[in-house]
This record gives structure tokens, C-alpha cells and sequence, in this order.
């Protein structure tokens, strides 16, 4: 075959380099937009944040600028979620825009070709003066550093200290010795001539720091080690350690009346150690942190006003920017000069990026006021009253593509008179009901906690006794799928929630 050229018509999708920008505006968490707004702070000139009180910028807000150089990020519009024919942001007016952003970049181009001062393409600033290392750096205590702190404190010898020092670090998370006496003696060496005593001597040093309980062997030496930190005069003290001590397995099978006639006690005192149990933290470690807290900053604040829910955009989330008026006016349109260049091409970025948070902004809204919408029960009855939604609800209403609407609802929160949930939260898969309607996954774990949580401690409900309470209020849902409901809620089976008391 000889080869030949030929012509065809077709089509395809491409993306411009200012539509991929605003889908990756689109898809960041508040704090990842936040580090990119300053990075483009950071890297291109034309950019500038107004600061409070500014009377330019306040006399700029409504858009009707003259050369076009001050560009305002708009200001969040309230939107009553009441009324669907309502339910509508305010239209922003970007007319203004036409005439001054250019048209579309080529498809086959990235944006790093026409702007050379994004931030993808600039080294970090080594001469930051605000850079903190701490900051950057920091971390919580953690559980080895806690001891070891403690261990810093304590008189010992340097021999000790050293065998101190490697019980520490066979300490787990949860603040059990993971490792047998025997094993961390033979990680020493032979000519050391440690012995299993002076191990044994130093573990119960190490017990008694805190927090209580840490360096623990099995629960029960972790229990004993927190009831001998208890007052004598604690009632049932002793009673308590002699469970501990020799009838722990009956107490975690939960036979209780087993208990009760080998340690010959009537049902109140066995409540009563019970109780005193019920007090001691199996996992000692557990309040120990190891990293840094992580803060939520909500992106939708949702709030009621004279029986209207009404939907605005948090503004302390959300950074107004503007092109920076002094530098603008410095571009000459008929200049080709390489200065002349650099500004007008950080001018053109500025718009887009300004432009690209504005949509960011209008679909964030648009989303956070149908969800509103749709799950008002929500927010006035609580879980319980939940709608079944999916994602492809919201993209028929709004008028987009699922995989949008997914953008927008990740790692994106809404704050609520119930609390702050992430969009996601809204969305779950639906139950038929006997009179041919839908139940939400949301309300039947609701419902599901609801029941455990007024059951009786002695007779706790199983899951095929939910499913038949389930049923009788017309919701059908088989007994495998409660028991999946019940372990993502955490709740454990009616034979391990059985309870004396």
C-alpha cells in the first residue's frame, strides 16, 4: 500500500487553558485556594488585595469604573432558599468583561506559554522574610516525646536511663508495651550484662508516669496500674481489683450472673464496680496527640430569618481581589516592548484569575442554594427527615455535568444551625418504602441510633429486630444492610451492647 494524505472532518473536546484554570479553581478546599490567591499575590504585580477601609476600592464595588483596571471580587449575595422559583444568586455583572479580557487562548497551548509569571513557573522566594520554620514545621507532642520529657525529669542513672529509653520506644499508640520483658532484653548487648530484673525495675518506673496507665502489658495490669491511683477509701476499690485481677474474661464475655456467684456479690455491688470500670481508659495513650488539629472553615453560611433559610458565601473565606490601578495604567496597548509585554501579560492573567474565582464563586452558590432547598427538612427536623439525593439531582437543576457538581461538593462545608457538614454530607443513596416512596441512608442510620439508643441496656435490640421496627413504619431494608448502617455508626452487636447496668 502506498501511503497517501487524506482530509477528514471531525470533532472533539478540548479544554482552553482558562477553563482548565477555573476547573482547578473549582475543585480546591478554602485553604488550598487560599495559598493559591497567594501565590498569585505573590508572583504577579498587577494583583492586589484591598485592605479594610480602602475608599478607592469602596468607591470602585459597583463595577462601573471607567478604564476597566479596578476589577472587584463580588461581594456574597443572599440567597432565599424558600421558594425554588427564587432560589436563584444574584446575576453578577460582568459585562465589563467583553470588551477588555481577550478572546479565548488557542487549545493546543498551556497557559504557562502566553503568561510566564504564574507561580507554576517561579522558584520559591529564599529571603522570605515571613517565613516561619516553626510554623511550617511544628508538630504536636507526641507519645514517645511525652515520656521521654518526663523521663528527662526523673532521677536515674545513665544505665537506667538507657534501658528506660528503649521501653519507651516499644511503647504502641495506644500506650501498651508491645514487645515481652524477655525480647527487649535481648536487644541489649551481651557485654552490658543487663538482667531481666533491673528491666522489669525500670518498666515500673516507667508506669508511673503519665499519663496513667502507659507502659501497660494487657489491659488488665493497664487497669490496675489507674485503680491504685485511686483513693483506699473508694468504695468497692478492692472489690475491683480482685475482678480485674482474676475475672476480667467472664466481665468481657458479660456473663454476669457468673460473676456475681463466683465472687459471691449481689447484682447492685456488681453494678457498682462495673460502673468504677466503666470510669478507667483502656487506651491511656489515646489522649496524647501526635499531630496538629485540623480547623474547618465553613465556604456556605446557612442561617434562618423569619422562617426563610437564607444562603451566603462566608466572605473571611473567600479574598477580595483587584488589579492593582497604578500598575495598569502603566500598559501602553501600542507598545511591543519587552517591559510593556511583561505587564500586559500580567494584566491579562490578573482578569482571568479574578474572572475564574467569580465562577468559582456563582457555581458555589448555585450548588450550596439547591441543597439547601432540597434538604430543608434537614435542617428543621434533623436527620431523620434526610431526602435521598444524588449528585445527578443537584446537575439537572443547576444545569451542569455531575463531575461539576462533584468539584464543587468536595472538601467544600457548609455551616448550619445543626453544625458544619461537608456538601458531600447532603448526598446519599435512597430505601424504597411499603407505600412506593424513598427513604434516605442518612435518616435510616438515624433512625437505626435512635432505636440503640432507648433500647434496653439488658435486652439490646438485633439487627433483624431493627429491620422488623423498620418495617413496621413502612421502611424495608433488609437485616444484612443494618448491620452495615450499624458498624459505619460505630455501634457494636446486641451481644457486646448487652449491659448490666
Amino acid at each position: 500500500m502506498k501511503p497517501t494524505l487524506v482530509l477528514k472532518m471531525g470533532q472533539q473536546l478540548t479544554m482552553t487553558p482558562q477553563l482548565q484554570q477555573a476547573i482547578r479553581l473549582l475543585q480546591l478546599s478554602t485553604l488550598d485556594l487560599r495559598q493559591e490567591i497567594q501565590e498569585a499575590l505573590e508572583t504577579n504585580p498587577m494583583l492586589e488585595m484591598p485592605e479594610d477601609g480602602d475608599d478607592d476600592y469602596d468607591q470602585n464595588s459597583d463595577g462601573n469604573d471607567s478604564d476597566g483596571d479596578d476589577i472587584q471580587h463580588p461581594e456574597p449575595a443572599k440567597i432565599e432558599a424558600l421558594n425554588s422559583d427564587n432560589a436563584t444568586p444574584d446575576d453578577i455583572d460582568t459585562d465589563q468583561w467583553e470588551d477588555r479580557i481577550p478572546n479565548e487562548l488557542p487549545v493546543d497551548t498551556a497557559w504557562e506559554d502566553i503568561y510566564q509569571t504564574s507561580a507554576s513557573s517561579l522558584p520559591a522566594s529564599s529571603d522570605d522574610d515571613e517565613w516561619d520554620f516553626t510554623q511550617r514545621t511544628g508538630a504536636g507532642v507526641s507519645l514517645q516525646g511525652h515520656l521521654l520529657w518526663q523521663l528527662n525529669l526523673a532521677p536515674m542513672n545513665d544505665r537506667d536511663r538507657m534501658i528506660a529509653i528503649t521501653l519507651i520506644d516499644a511503647i504502641n499508640s495506644d500506650g501498651y508495651l508491645e514487645e515481652s520483658l524477655e525480647e527487649i532484653l535481648s536487644a541489649f548487648e551481651p557485654e552490658l550484662d543487663v538482667e531481666l530484673d533491673e528491666v522489669e525495675m525500670v518498666l515500673h518506673r516507667i508506669q508511673q508516669f503519665e499519663p496513667v496507665g502507659i507502659a501497660a502489658r494487657d489491659l488488665g495490669e493497664c487497669l490496675l496500674l489507674q485503680l491504685r491511683q485511686l483513693p483506699e477509701d473508694t468504695p468497692l476499690l478492692a472489690t475491683t481489683r480482685r475482678l480485674v485481677t482474676d475475672y476480667l474474661d467472664v466481665l468481657g464475655s458479660r456473663d454476669y450472673s457468673q460473676l456475681m456467684r463466683r465472687m459471691k456479690l449481689s447484682e447492685d455491688e456488681l453494678k457498682g464496680v462495673i460502673t468504677l470500670i466503666q470510669t478507667l481508659n483502656p487506651r491511656p495513650a489515646a489522649q496524647i496527640a501526635a499531630s496538629e488539629p485540623e480547623y474547618v472553615t465553613p465556604d456556605v453560611i446557612v442561617t434562618r430569618d423569619n422562617g426563610r433559610w437564607l444562603v451566603e458565601l462566608n466572605s473571611d473565606a473567600m479574598p477580595r481581589l483587584r488589579v492593582n490601578r497604578q500598575y495598569s495604567s502603566l500598559v501602553k496597548r501600542a507598545d511591543s516592548s519587552a517591559d510593556n509585554s511583561y505587564m500586559r501579560n500580567n494584566l491579562q492573567e490578573a482578569r482571568w484569575f479574578i474572572k475564574s474565582l467569580q465562577s468559582r464563586n456563582e457555581t458555589l452558590m448555585k450548588v450550596a442554594t439547591q441543597i439547601v432547598e432540597q434538604q430543608r427538612g434537614f435542617l428543621e427536623y434533623g436527620e431523620e427527615a434526610m431526602k435521598p439525593m444524588v449528585l445527578a439531582d443537584i446537575a439537572e437543576i443547576v444545569g451542569m455535568h455531575e463531575s461539576t457538581i462533584s468539584r464543587v461538593t468536595t472538601q467544600k462545608y457548609m455551616h448550619t444551625p445543626r453544625g458544619i457538614f461537608e456538601l458531600k454530607y447532603f448526598f446519599s443513596s435512597h430505601v424504597s418504602t411499603a407505600e412506593g416512596g424513598e427513604c434516605s441512608s442518612t435518616a435510616i442510620r438515624a433512625m437505626i441510633k435512635k432505636l440503640v439508643s432507648a433500647e434496653n441496656p439488658k435486652k439490646p435490640l438485633s439487627d433483624s429486630k431493627i429491620a422488623g421496627l423498620l418495617e413496621e413504619q413502612g421502611i424495608q431494608v433488609a437485616r444484612r444492610t443494618i448491620a452495615k448502617y450499624r458498624e459505619s455508626l460505630g455501634i457494636l452487636s446486641s451481644s457486646e451492647r448487652k449491659r448490666l447496668v
